[in-house]
């Protein structure tokens, strides 16, 4: 693969998790809006987000399992096409049923979802059966800024779309969804190599046998994951009624205040894929120390209260989870072999789900309960995640993927010939692993 032809490769890829991202960040804008306007409690605007991402959650294993049946462009197609799908039952519902649309806007946040499931995952299970090795780190890299980009632009997006209506973010959707279907249908081909013939029995128990081997380092690291978007959507849910009340921002100003913590997000995102390449050491410490600033953040948010350093914090916030996701999705990637990944990498996401799911509930409950407790609690947690990852995660399991069967290569070993209609792993002249 030509460097430009790569480079248009990771460009369609990243506009997967970049409209994925859209679908709980844009509408934090407006939550307050669409309290006022469908007489919603605090509870039942948080469902809003937490009805989108379970359902991701919950079906992004059967994605991961079809991927590594079917393909992966085969399952991300059409599950861009539900998620466009979702906002259209959705907007249509708010403009046609009024007041009374909280039901149906509840289903098309479903789809939505369902939708969700089958696409930034399973895009960087495809980065990883793509790139290898060094490159393997800078791509994942790129489609984690990426995803935070979107991060970034959402808000201010959602802020804008709210001037013209508040559903108006709902059918916004569909036409984001339309270029990126073009781009990842023509311009990413994938290796056709490692598709699996077993039945879902034997593939379970090959994934078993993954997590038997390599078990403390996956699971601290879906861990690592789960709270690092917990946290970081729980404040941009507190954020989005904080910044009206106490600041008295609204619009595009408080669009662009949402957008900071994700803004050094995304930066870092980007920096720390350029980095860490194959220094597993300190994709190791990178994380533990990312978990531990987002731990230090919301310790600051919780013992002062003026505006700059209250958003400095913020800001610390978003460096910290910067750090730790890229790394993570590289030692996820990278510790399993490329026939398991699109599954791994789906439960791998579908924690992360959860995480986002959970943020806003928990963060909505705990404000009743006064914001130094929430504060406090959440410090709390970043902080013990970050002594899990310091102990359990260990780099000789992130040398090599794990491999189920003697005749299985992984993926840092020299790649078959997928024929001429199959693309290789791009490895520049210079830059080939040993």
């Amino acid at each position: 693969m030509k460097p430009r032809e790569s480079t248009l490769v990771l460009a369609a890829l990243s506009g997967v998790p970049f409209i994925m991202v859209l679908g709980n960040s844009m509408l934090i804008p407006v939550l307050p809006a669409i309290k006022e306007a469908l007489h919603l409690t605090q509870f039942k605007v948080s469902l809003l987000i937490t009805l989108f991402s379970i359902p991701a959650g919950l079906v992004i294993p059967v994605a991961g399992f079809l991927s590594d049946r079917l393909g992966r462009k085969k399952v991300i197609t059409p599950a861009l096409i539900l998620y466009g799908l979702g906002g259209i039952v959705a907007g249509l519902a708010a403009m046609l049923l009024k007041s009374g649309a909280y039901p149906a806007i509840l289903g098309g946040r479903i789809l939505q979802g369902i939708g969700a499931a089958g696409t930034a995952p399973i895009a960087m299970a495809l980065t990883g059966d793509l790139f290898t090795g060094r490159q393997r780190s800078t791509a994942l890299g790129i489609i984690e800024a990426a995803n935070g980009l979107g991060k970034v632009a959402s808000p201010i997006l959602g802020a804008l779309l709210g001037l013209i209506a508040w559903y108006a973010t709902f059918l916004f959707f569909p036409l984001a969804v339309i270029p990126v279907v073009v781009g990842l249908w023509f311009l990413v081909e994938e290796p056709e190599s490692n598709r699996q013939a077993q039945n879902v029995n034997e593939y379970l128990k090959a994934i078993v046998r993954i997590f038997e081997k390599k078990s403390a380092m996956l699971l601290t690291s879906f861990l690592g994951g789960a709270v690092a978007l917990l946290i970081l959507f729980g404040v941009l849910f507190f954020l989005s009624e904080h910044l009206e009340t106490v600041f008295r921002l609204n619009g595009v100003r408080k669009g662009g205040a949402l957008a900071i913590p994700v803004l050094f997000m995304s930066i870092t995102s980007y920096l720390t894929g350029r980095i860490i390449k194959k220094r597993l050491a300190l994709i190791k410490w990178l994380v533990v120390g990312g978990l531990a600033l987002i731990g230090a953040a919301l310790t600051m948010m919780a013992i002062y209260r003026t505006t700059h350093l209250f958003f400095i914090a913020i800001s610390l916030a978003g460096i910290g989870t910067g750090l730790t996701l890229p790394c993570l999705n590289t030692i996820i990637t990278s510790s399993t072999a490329t026939e398991k990944r699109g599954l791994v990498t789906s439960l791998y996401g579908g924690v992360r789900f959860v995480g986002v799911a959970l943020g806003p509930p928990l963060f909505g409950l705990l404000m009743g309960y006064g914001l130094p407790l929430m504060f406090w609690s959440t410090a709390a947690l970043a902080g013990v995640t970050a002594l899990l990852a310091a102990f359990l995660i260990r780099v000789q399991d992130m040398k090599a993927p794990a491999t189920e069967e003697k005749n299985i290569p992984s993926p840092s070993s020299p790649q078959p010939s997928y024929g001429l209609a199959a693309r290789k792993p791009w490895n520049p002249p210079d830059e080939r692993e040993s």
